[in-house]
């Protein structure tokens, strides 16, 4: 079974920074990275590919979150910068395991993290 556990959430500024970390279980997966805010449906971030030359990422979070991945380590990051009052939310590690690229669907994914909170205060 595999394991997705995320770390590095918590409590800033608006215009400030936080790096999520995912310390994942067994082989290299292509992983993403979704966020769910009180009221709404879980929505895409960002992906990367097994490799990490490919990344995708919403338009909402463009120039300033940036995903990446340490492969010998199987850890993912989650860079983000300028944080907005609109990036609060519940942010999950995902992994898919029959794909290598980027997928920004949330059925595309077939492991998930229990989630941490970011809540970023105007």
């Amino acid at each position: 079974q595999v394991q997705l556990v995320e770390s590095g959430g918590g409590l800033v500024q608006a215009g400030g920074s936080l790096r999520l970390s995912c310390a994942a279980s067994g082989r290299t997966y292509a992983m993403g990275w979704f966020r769910q805010a009180p009221g709404k449906e879980r929505e895409f971030v960002t992906s990367i590919s097994t490799s990490g030359g490919r990344t995708d990422y919403a338009d909402s979070v463009k120039g300033r979150f940036t995903i990446s991945r340490d492969n010998p380590k199987n850890m993912v990051y989650l860079q983000m910068n300028s944080l907005k009052p609109e990036d609060t939310a519940i942010y999950y590690c995902a992994a898919g395991r029959y794909w290598f690229g980027v997928r920004t669907g949330v059925v595309d994914y077939d492991y998930w993290g229990q989630g941490t909170q970011v809540t970023v205060a105007s």
